[in-house]
């Protein structure tokens, strides 16, 4: 099964070369880089690395900052495009643990998307997040869930590998969230239509090197678009049966 993790960039010049050394190391996998045009000199970095990486590696450059749901959709179509099989998301700044990504390869094909998991029995989050942080965290996925309805335990989570049908059963063309409300959004969107997805517990760490692209202004934004959820896809029906 050929693998794409597709990996958003803006100003990750202090992380990329050591994310993409670890990730190397899980021979199944190839990268896509999506760079807006990060000033700190990101893109120019991948685009080295795809010259070292002879073929695992390739970049998407963007004339600006265009936001995280537009790099994700324009990262999927392409992967898709390349032929792959499966599709992954996750930050570039070492957030997400990479040593669980084999885990979640070898249970995307009993399902239709598995999504790393803070708020299952075994995940968990930065033991150095102050508890206002944790709050927030919890209550933004929270409130997320009981608004839209959703059982997935952890909709803000970025941590996702999706399988090719998956992806091209869903209307993407009319995914508008272009901030972390992507994530929710996109969520939404798996559940209206029937996909299943798997939860895999995973310890979320607070970024190593960079600045945090968060703001109270995005999480505003998120608590404010979730209620526009409701109704954009009121008219979508249930493609699948759901299995037991």
């Amino acid at each position: 099964m050929k693998t794409t993790i597709v990996i958003p960039t803006y100003n990750e010049a202090e992380n990329l070369k050591k994310l993409v050394s670890e990730l190397m190391k899980i021979p199944e996998i190839n990268l896509l880089i999506v760079d807006d045009n990060s000033p700190d000199g990101t893109g120019q970095i991948a685009d080295e690395l795809k010259q070292e990486l002879n073929g695992r590696l390739d970049v998407l450059h963007r004339a600006g900052k265009q936001g995280l749901g537009t790099a994700y959709i324009q990262g999927f179509q392409y992967a898709i495009q390349q032929g792959a099989d499966a599709v992954g998301q996750m930050d570039a700044d070492f957030s997400h643990p990479i040593d669980k990504l084999p885990i979640m390869m070898e249970l995307l094909p009993a399902y239709d998307f598995v999504l790393g998991s803070r708020y299952v029995p075994g995940g968990s989050l930065d033991e150095r997040w102050p508890f206002w942080r944790k709050f927030l965290s919890g209550f933004g996925n929270v409130y997320a869930r009981v608004i839209l309805g959703m059982s997935i335990r952890d909709v803000t989570g970025g941590y996702r590998l999706w399988k090719r049908e998956t992806l091209q059963g869903m209307p993407l063309e009319r995914v508008r969230s272009n901030g972390y409300i992507f994530q929710v959004e996109m969520a939404y969107l798996a559940s209206k239509l029937g996909y299943f997805c798997k939860e895999t517990p995973i310890h979320f760490a607070d970024r190593r090197w960079g600045k945090s692209k968060m703001s109270f202004r995005i999480q505003i934004e998120a608590a404010i678009r979730t209620w526009v959820l409701l109704t954009r896809y009121r008219d979508l029906q249930k493609k699948l049966t759901m299995r037991k």
